[in-house]
């Protein structure tokens, strides 16, 4: 079905935000096809040629479930900027398998093809791997959705909008200490996955900063689906909560698998647990379940109502984190092309590396000294079938 256009007017309005406040015209080189440098600024540059984006998401494999919705509003953020005009963009979105070795040839594609930036891939674990590619032959990277540490280490030209496991989880662990009283755990993570391994880190260095004691720490692997073993050790620590880092994949049935076996204390999840996907799939179960975001659908942020509103009625579902963080992901990119008027890669990489206060579906986001996303984080409660504020 053909996606629905939102009002070039209301977008017009929504989407310029995004694009640097400076209107003053201002002369730039322009190639003499018409290329991808162009005369002007911020909401008044014009760009003769449309500018190559590629994307690699998770569209197959464990990751698939993050990588359609992501995928879903790319497309939808590239659509409506195109439809705001002056600058316009071509879209390609590769699967990347949630396989490294696809993701490699994937990213190779990219670069010899001339993307002016990749934004991708899903997992951290993936990034790993691809990004030196994209760092070697120096195009920038914009990951969306890449937060385990280490990931923009990997060079300067490696940006991302997702906030790090270590941005997010310490505020987690704190809610949880400070609204029910958690002094006691079980941690549980898939220690054969990096973003799963990082959010462990991060939880186990936010535990000890809180003083909560470890009572057990239990791991699997990334494929499993039956926890009860795990569980009933769990059940027979006595532990105040249960702390957990790995993919959807495995929080469906996790969560489910806890419910059932008579463990009823909090759940409290990484960044994998961010998806609708844990509402349909461990239905009541998922209720208590704690886990920090970047984003959260209850935001008023006017950007983010059109977003959601738009998201909706375009695919008849909502929109999670990862769609958008990809959102906003076109929008920082948007922004960093029209603030030199430039879709060059070293002009974009430069672009990037001044971000700051960009407003976006995620709110105001900035990129600091080690291209790291910088903007709010808040923690969730799974309450009546929904991610709300815990409060």
């Amino acid at each position: 079905m053909r996606r629905k256009l939102l009002s070039t007017a209301v977008f017009g309005s929504a989407l310029l935000l995004a694009v640097t406040g400076c209107s003053t015209p201002a002369e730039t080189d322009t190639t003499a096809d018409g290329g991808l440098t162009g005369t002007g600024t911020g909401a008044d540059c014009v760009i003769e040629s449309a500018v190559p984006i590629s994307a690699a998401f998770s569209l197959t494999g464990a990751g698939a479930q993050y990588g359609a919705s992501q995928k879903n509003a790319l497309e939808l953020a590239v659509e409506n900027l195109n439809a705001v005009g002056g600058v316009t963009y071509d879209l390609t979105v590769e699967d990347d398998a949630t396989d490294p070795k696809q993701a490699i040839q994937v990213f190779d594609t990219f670069v010899n093809s001339g993307a002016s930036i990749i934004i991708g891939p899903t997992l951290s674990n993936t990034a790993k791997q691809t990004n030196p590619i994209a760092q070697d032959a120096q195009v920038p990277v914009l990951g969306v959705s890449n937060t385990a540490a280490g990931i923009t280490e990997i060079g300067d030209y490696i940006f991302r909008d997702s906030l790090t496991e270590d941005a997010v989880i310490p505020q987690t662990v704190k809610a949880a200490v400070d609204k029910l009283g958690v002094k006691k755990v079980v941690v549980m993570y898939s220690n054969d996955d990096a973003f799963t391994e990082s959010g462990y880190q991060a939880f186990s260095a936010a535990l000890t900063d809180q003083n909560v004691e470890v009572a057990d720490t239990l791991t699997f692997s990334k494929s499993d689906t039956d926890f009860r073993a795990l569980l009933n050790k769990a059940k027979q620590s006595d532990a105040d909560a249960i702390v957990v880092s790995g993919l959807i994949d495995a929080a469906v049935p996790l969560v489910s698998q806890a419910r059932e076996i008579g463990i009823d204390t909090p759940i409290i999840g990484g960044n994998g647990f961010n998806s609708p996907a844990l509402l349909t799939g461990a239905g009541k179960a998922a209720e208590g379940v704690i886990v920090g975001a970047a984003w959260n659908s209850a935001s008023d942020n006017a950007q983010n109502v059109k977003f959601i509103e738009d998201y909706t009625a375009t695919y008849s579902s909502a929109p999670d984190q990862f769609s958008a963080q990809a959102y906003a992901g076109m929008q920082i990119i948007d922004h960093a092309v029209r603030s030199e008027c430039s879709a060059e890669r070293e002009d974009i990489k430069s672009a990037l590396g001044d971000i700051t206060d960009v407003p976006t579906v995620l709110g105001d986001v900035s990129l600091n000294e080690n291209r790291d996303a910088v903007h709010d984080a808040l923690v969730q409660i799974v309450q009546d079938g929904q991610f709300t504020i815990l409060k």
